[in-house]
C-alpha cells in the first residue's frame, strides 16, 4: 500500500461552501434560564412582575416597576453532567464552570408634574450571560453494525476519481474534501481505477462489532447587553421596550474512534482510526422586545411580551485530521496520516432564530408574599439560515420548517417574605424543539433560594436543577448511530444588590 501524508504547512482555505446544520441553529435558538439569583430562584417567572434586572429579559416594561436606582452582579457556578448509553455500554462526563452571570443597573425618573398620569421613566443596562457552552460529552460502546467509514462512503459516491487523486484538500468544498480525507487515508477505495470512477466502498472489514469512541468538548459563551427603556401611566400600566445586542463565541472539539478485531485477510484492511474535527463560531445578534404590565387590582398583575427574532452574522473556523491504521495476516503497516493543517474560513453567514410570545399572570399578597406564572410559545420551525438566496441554506431551511416544531414553556414561581429574609422557589417545562422527542426531549427544572435585606444591599442565593435527554447522531450523513445522552445541570448562583 502506498503511504502518503500530506501536510500543508501554515496553509488556509477560503472555502465558500457552507457545513452548518440544524444543531448549529438550535444552539443559539435556545436560552438558558440564567441571571440574578432571585429571578433563577423563581424559575424566571417574572414576566408580570418585574422589580428585578433579570425580569426585563422576559418582559421589558419590568423595570418600571422599580421605586429606586439599583446596581446588581451575579455569579454563577456551572456544573453539567452526561451519562451517555450507546449500544447499552454506559459511560458518564461532567464539566465544572463558573463565570459572571449577570450586571446591569436600573435608573428611575419621577415625572416632577404631579398632574401628569405618566408619572415615571425607567433606563436600564444589563449584561447576561444567556448561554454558557462549557461541556464534556463521552460515549463508547461496540457497534454491532456499521463503522464510521459509511460516512466517507456517503461523500465520496458521485466524485470522480482523478477529483481526489489530483486535487489537495483546500481545492475542495466540504463534501469534496470528506471524500478526500476517506481517501488519502485508505479508509475507502474506489470500485475501479478508471478516472471517472465515481462509486466507492468501505475498507474496514465487514463483519460489525465495531468498538467506538466519540468525544465532544466544548466551551464559549452567548453574551446579551440589553438596553432598555420602560414608563408607568398612573402606575397601573407598565410599558417598556429593549434593544438587545449579542456577541457568541464557541468553540467544539470533537474526536471519534474506532477498532475492530474481525477477521484479517492478505489485503490490508482498516483496523483503527481516529477522525478529529474542531469547529470554532463567532459573531454577534440583534433584537428587540417590548412588552407591557398591567396592575389590575392591588393584588392582580397581568403581562404581555414580545420577542423578536434574532438576526445573527456568525462566522465559522474549521479543521480536521484523520489517522487510520491498516493491517493484513503477515503485517500491520504505519499510520495513514491524512493532516491537510488547513483551516477552512466558511463565508460568513445570517440566522434567524425565532420569535417568542409571553403571556404572564401574578398575584401579590401585600408584602409577604407573592405567585407568578408565564407561558411562553416559540415556533423553532422558523429559524432560518440565509442568504435565503442560496441553494444550500434552501434546502437546509426546508429541513430546519420539516423538523422542527412549536414549543411552549411554562414557569411558575413564588416568594414569601419573614422579616429580612425571603425564600423562594419555582419549577418550569418546556417543550422539545423537535417534532421527534427522541432527538431532543422536553426539559424539566426546579429551583430554589433564598435573600437577605441588609438595608443597603441585598445578597441573594439560588440553586437550580434541569435535566433532558436527547439522541443526535455522530455525524449527520452516512453513518447516522449516536448515544442516548442523559443530561443534567446544578446551578448555583449568587447575586449582590445595591440600592443607589
Amino acid at each position: 500500500m502506498k503511504k502518503y501524508i500530506f501536510l500543508l504547512f501554515a496553509s488556509f482555505a477560503f472555502s465558500i461552501s457552507q457545513s452548518q446544520e440544524i444543531q448549529d441553529a438550535i444552539r443559539y435558538a435556545q436560552e438558558n434560564l440564567n441571571g440574578t439569583a432571585r429571578f433563577r430562584a423563581m424559575s424566571g417567572a417574572f414576566g408580570a412582575l418585574g422589580g428585578d434586572l433579570s425580569s426585563i429579559n422576559v418582559n421589558p416594561a419590568g423595570s418600571a416597576i422599580f421605586s429606586n436606582n439599583q446596581f446588581t452582579l451575579s455569579l454563577c457556578s456551572y456544573n453539567t453532567s452526561n451519562d451517555s448509553n450507546y449500544f447499552e455500554t454506559n459511560t458518564s462526563s461532567s464539566n465544572n464552570s463558573s463565570d459572571l452571570n449577570q450586571m446591569g443597573s436600573v435608573f428611575v425618573f419621577r415625572n416632577q408634574n404631579s398632574n401628569s398620569n405618566w408619572k415615571k421613566f425607567s433606563i436600564a443596562i444589563n449584561y447576561e450571560n444567556v448561554n454558557n457552552f462549557d461541556n464534556s460529552v463521552f460515549s463508547a460502546g461496540k457497534n454491532p453494525n456499521n463503522s464510521v467509514a459509511k460516512y466517507f462512503v456517503s461523500y465520496a459516491n458521485g466524485v470522480p476519481l482523478n477529483v481526489l487523486e489530483n486535487s489537495t484538500y483546500g481545492d475542495l468544498n466540504h463534501g469534496g474534501q470528506q471524500a478526500y480525507l476517506g481517501y488519502q487515508a485508505y479508509v475507502i477505495n474506489p470500485v475501479t481505477n478508471l478516472p471517472n470512477n465515481m462509486q466507492y466502498t468501505s475498507n474496514v472489514t465487514a463483519g460489525g462489532n465495531y468498538y467506538q469512541e466519540n468525544s465532544t468538548y466544548s466551551n464559549g459563551y452567548n453574551g446579551k447587553l440589553s438596553f432598555n427603556a420602560a414608563t408607568s401611566y398612573e402606575d397601573k400600566l407598565y410599558l417598556g421596550i429593549n434593544i438587545n445586542s449579542y456577541f457568541t463565541d464557541f468553540i467544539q472539539s470533537t474526536s471519534f474512534y474506532e477498532s475492530n478485531t474481525n477477521s484479517l485477510s492478505t489485503n490490508y484492511t482498516v483496523k483503527n482510526l481516529r477522525f478529529d474535527n474542531n469547529l470554532y463560531t463567532y459573531g454577534t445578534g440583534l433584537s428587540f422586545q417590548i412588552g407591557a404590565i398591567a396592575k389590575v387590582t392591588n393584588e392582580v398583575r397581568i403581562g404581555f411580551a414580545y420577542d423578536s427574532p434574532i438576526r445573527y452574522n456568525l462566522s465559522d473556523e474549521f479543521s480536521q485530521k484523520l489517522v487510520a491504521v491498516s493491517a493484513n495476516t503477515s503485517n500491520k503497516l504505519p499510520a495513514d496520516v491524512v493532516d491537510p493543517k488547513i483551516v477552512n474560513y466558511y463565508k460568513p453567514y445570517e440566522l434567524d432564530t425565532p420569535g417568542k410570545i409571553t403571556g404572564s399572570l401574578a398575584y401579590i399578597f401585600g408584602k409577604t408574599g407573592l405567585i407568578s406564572i408565564d407561558y411562553s410559545i416559540k415556533d423553532y420551525s422558523n429559524t432560518k439560515f440565509g442568504p435565503e438566496n442560496d441553494s444550500y441554506y434552501r434546502d437546509l431551511n426546508t429541513q430546519i420548517s420539516n423538523t422542527l416544531s412549536t414549543s411552549r414553556e411554562l414557569r411558575i414561581g413564588a416568594e414569601y417574605k419573614i422579616k429580612e429574609w425571603s425564600l423562594r422557589g419555582g419549577c418550569r417545562f418546556e417543550e422539545s424543539p423537535y417534532k421527534n422527542t427522541t432527538t431532543i426531549s422536553d426539559l424539566n427544572s426546579f429551583s430554589g433560594g433564598l435573600g437577605y435585606n441588609f438595608g443597603m444591599f441585598k445578597m441573594d442565593f439560588a440553586y437550580s436543577y434541569t435535566q433532558r435527554n436527547s439522541q443526535q447522531p455522530f455525524f449527520t450523513q452516512g453513518f447516522t448511530d449516536g448515544a442516548r445522552i442523559n443530561t443534567t445541570n446544578n446551578n448555583v448562583s449568587l447575586t449582590l444588590l445595591f440600592a443607589l
